[in-house]
């Protein structure tokens, strides 16, 4: 920071943990693209990774992000991962007034899949206070903007929509065009790769198995479980359970693939979604969150998948024997993923749109209290 203005620069505060390649998510994939593509798109970023067991970090975490935050110029223009805001504002709201704060909201925290009521309202209430104090918010979708607005009674003016970019890859090569079918997520029961395993024991008279690529450590006994259910359900020859995959490892998995899937219960993009279509795969995936805008439609517009209601077994194997007994379905699905990728912006036209939307916040004076 000492090299620059504080104007010339975004702070980005992130999880201490968004390098970890070996536990990829779709958040600190995310944060981490951004803060590559940034700098070549005109705006310098100063890269704050803040370690905390967030949203709930205990008092050393804390300390660190008000340190961090402390650290600041006033007037620096300063965007924080959701998940390190979010659940202490008493830590991040007295610095709205001499910084130029925004949050970046990945996932509503009271949205994670098996909060107890209270606990997620009591999370739901230190968001608001959190996106009503700022003077911006991302959204990784339009649905999950108008969302926020709803939620926490936010004027539409302070939020704005910034979908995550895509990588340019090859055509996957897939298999026979049908059986092999891939679901890249964390193993957690967010996810919803329970119900992708129920679906499929519904399913015998088809080859279908399904590879679960995804840390296998963030929900431990719901991958125990899990494995106990594909015991259990005589699937254990037709579901791979082959831990997190980056960089090439990841790339040769998609090329395998003839479907991707995304079972999630809460989504607000899915960028699963999109690494799919970029390679011409087809998905099939809950219809939850954002996902709808991350699958979109085909310039004839006609869809690259199939949007199933979220925790439903039966509606997820319905799809799944749509898919693998109706050629003409498959084909048509292939040619609007294979249209629909082409169509799907890089990461570095994402990082200009972010870049415009930090340069309008910006430019609100600011008065330090």
């Amino acid at each position: 920071m000492r090299s620059q203005q504080a104007g010339d620069v975004v702070a980005f505060v992130l999880p201490g943990n968004v390098d970890d390649v070996t536990e990829p998510s779709g958040g600190n994939t995310y944060d981490r693209r951004m803060c590559e593509s940034l700098p070549g798109v005109g705006l310098p970023v100063l890269q704050v990774a803040v370690r905390g067991s967030w949203p709930e970090p205990g008092p050393t975490g804390r300390a660190r992000l008000a340190r961090a935050l402390a650290a600041l110029p006033d007037h620096t223009t300063v965007l924080v991962d959701g998940l390190v805001a979010c659940g202490v504002p008493d830590v991040v709201v007295p610095h709205a007034r001499r910084l130029r704060l925004g949050v970046l909201v990945h996932l509503p925290l009271a949205d994670e899949t098996g909060l107890d009521p209270v606990h997620a309202a009591e999370l739901d209430a230190c968001e608001r206070a959190t996106l009503r104090a700022v003077r911006q918010v991302v959204a990784t979708s339009p649905t999950a903007a108008r969302a926020l607005v709803r939620r926490h009674r936010l004027a539409p003016s302070t939020v704005e929509v910034v979908e995550p970019g895509v990588d340019l890859a090859p055509l996957a090569s897939g298999t026979d065009g049908v059986s092999r079918l891939l679901c890249v997520a964390a193993v957690t029961p967010r996810k919803g790769q329970d119900v992708l395993v129920e679906a499929l024991a519904k399913l015998r008279d088809l080859p279908l198995t399904v590879d679960f690529v995804g840390s296998l450590t963030r929900a431990p006994e719901y991958v125990d479980e899990l494995r106990w259910s594909v015991r259990r359900l005589g699937l254990g020859d037709r579901v791979t359970f082959s831990g997190p995959k980056a960089g090439a490892e990841l790339d040769a998995a998609y090329d395998g693939a003839d479907l991707v899937l995304l079972p999630s219960h809460a989504e607000t993009y899915g960028m699963v979604v999109t690494e799919a279509l970029a390679r011409g795969i087809p998905v099939v995936a809950s219809d939850v969150g954002g996902v709808s805008d991350a699958l979109g439609r085909s310039a004839d517009g006609t869809a690259p998948g199939l949007l199933v209601p979220s925790g439903d077994a039966g509606a997820l194997a319905a799809a799944l024997r749509r898919w693998a007994t109706d050629a003409g379905l498959r084909r048509d699905l292939r040619t609007a993923a294979l249209d629909r990728g082409n169509a799907l912006e890089e990461w570095d036209g994402a990082a200009r749109r972010l870049t415009e939307v930090v340069a309008r916040w910006r430019s609100v004076p600011i008065k330090v209290a």
